[in-house]
């Protein structure tokens, strides 16, 4: 069983969640999805998102959308938002791509916006901060632990 800074808080907090361990090599949220036999409705992928000024901001979406970069825009009051290469989010978070996860940089300083849809789910399936590890819990035990506001940041896949 993976053992890691996040599962270590939550097991602090007793938060409920249910590890699953993966393959290490860099999973999107449909593969993660089939290897679990699952939706990827379920499966939310943290995709960091840069403004002109100021920190990066980390938005926590359902496998089955995309970011609405308007959307995000419009809640931070800027006229433009990007996503930054896969290098540039590493270098950014400190975490490879495939175990960015809001629970390891709680307290670093990334605003963090859940997608109101994760509201749908009892459980939704996030990255543990690691590639490798993905953990089920309640959307509503992320947004507490890391302070992120449910918002509409998501659009449905082309």
């Amino acid at each position: 069983m993976i053992s890691n800074n996040v599962t270590r808080l939550l097991d602090s907090r007793k938060i409920h969640y249910t590890p699953f361990e993966l393959p290490i090599e860099k999973l999107g949220a449909e593969e993660t999805a089939a290897i679990l036999n699952l939706s990827p409705e379920v499966i939310f992928k943290t995709i960091v998102v840069v403004r002109p000024k100021g920190k990066p901001m980390l938005c926590v979406i359902s496998g089955a959308t995309v970011v609405n970069l308007k959307a995000v825009a419009e809640l931070v009051n800027e006229k433009k938002v990007s996503i930054p290469t896969m290098a540039e989010a590493e270098s950014l978070t400190g975490l490879q791509a495939g175990g960015i996860s809001p629970l390891a940089l709680i307290n670093k300083g990334f605003a963090v916006f859940i997608d109101q849809r994760a509201l749908n789910y009892p459980e939704i399936h996030i990255s543990g901060g690691q590639r490798g590890l993905t953990l089920r819990l309640d959307p509503r035990d992320v947004q507490k632990l890391t302070n992120a506001r449910f918002a509409d940041v998501s659009s449905p896949q082309a």
